[in-house]
């Protein structure tokens, strides 16, 4: 059981009054893990992230963009309780495992709708605790810290320590493709806490996959609520079409979202240029509002994505800040 000493002792702990919000640190697109002792290598789990703050027996979940959805977690809030803190700030990844034990979007998906009784907040960072800001510490010592906090809590609980391997990130790396993991994140040991995106935190996918703002739908001729989805991505300010996506959904669910889309229709086209796809000629166009997350094989060399698949939607995310993702 940790105690006070642990944090006071922290190299670059700093006493100071718990923020009232986080901006979670992202990683940079790479196409190989680093190589070399000093990086930590994670899973990179297929979830949402949220930072949760804890204070004096009240937790709130965080979107990445600042969405509080606490009200849909009362479990994991729960079991954040368990743990020996009296202040923390937590960042970590809400997830659902499919029947193979692995993270899966399209299974939380389902589950949202159900409630938070088979999800996990897998935690592996802790940028506050009980009166210090451990931002400017070592991610080797808030990581040592934060299994200190754990060392009570029911490894198969809904919160779990995310733990990490030092070095051999491209063995790691080999065999979570292997398991049919999203990929990898690689984080310098040394490296402090930044809200922000910068080489200090790498990740590696083993397949294609990325958010796309969805501009609309096509028709479909066999009786079917859509044929597909248009996507795009945004580049210097403008809406820029990259594809579609057709498959991925159940009845139910394309129901489900052509009554979303129908709420917020529009006449023209959000994208910059006007796509030159005959199978538009008769789309309807919606306002950009809405962010998909989708599978697929390769990008063309026209800049469209191959073989893509619809695996849910994402709340978590604002369009506008939707990029196309190349290492």
């Amino acid at each position: 059981m940790r105690d006070l000493a642990d944090v006071k002792g922290l190299p670059k702990a700093r006493k100071a009054p718990l923020p009232d919000f986080i901006a979670p640190q992202l990683a940079t697109l790479v196409k190989q893990p680093p190589a070399g002792d000093e990086w930590f290598h994670e899973l990179k789990f297929d979830g949402y992230r949220m930072i949760c703050h804890i204070d004096r027996g009240k937790v709130r979940f965080w979107t990445r963009n600042q969405k509080d959805w606490t009200n849909k977690f009362p479990n994991l809030s729960r079991a954040v309780k368990s743990l020996s803190a009296t202040r923390a700030i937590l960042d970590g990844e809400v997830i659902a495992p499919d029947p193979r034990h692995l993270s899966s979007f399209q299974k939380l998906q389902q589950e949202l709708g159900r409630g938070d009784d088979k999800l996990i907040y897998e935690v592996f960072d802790l940028m506050y605790l009980d009166s210090f800001d451990l931002r400017q510490c070592s991610l080797k010592d808030r990581k040592r810290v934060l299994a200190m906090l754990f060392e009570s809590i029911d490894p198969s609980g809904h919160i779990r320590y995310s733990d990490h391997i030092e070095g051999n990130g491209g063995a790691f790396f080999k065999k979570a493709c292997e398991h049919e993991i999203e990929g990898i994140v690689s984080k310098l040991a040394s490296s402090p806490y930044e809200s922000t995106r910068n080489r200090d935190w790498l990740k590696v996918k083993c397949s294609k996959r990325q958010e796309f703002v969805i501009a609309g739908y096509t028709l479909s001729d066999k009786g079917l609520p859509f044929a597909s989805l248009i996507l795009g991505v945004y580049e210097k300010g403008e809406l820029v079409y990259v594809g579609r996506v057709g498959t991925g959904f159940t009845d139910k669910l394309r129901a489900e979202l052509k009554k979303k889309l129908d709420t917020i229709s529009r006449p023209t086209t959000p994208f910059a240029r006007v796509p030159k796809e005959p199978g538009l000629r008769d789309a309807r166009w919606t306002e950009p509002k809405l962010v998909a997350e989708v599978a697929f094989t390769e990008w063309t060399s026209d800049g469209a994505i191959r073989h893509p698949s619809f695996q849910g939607l994402r709340e978590d995310k604002k369009p506008e800040e939707v990029r196309r993702e190349l290492p």
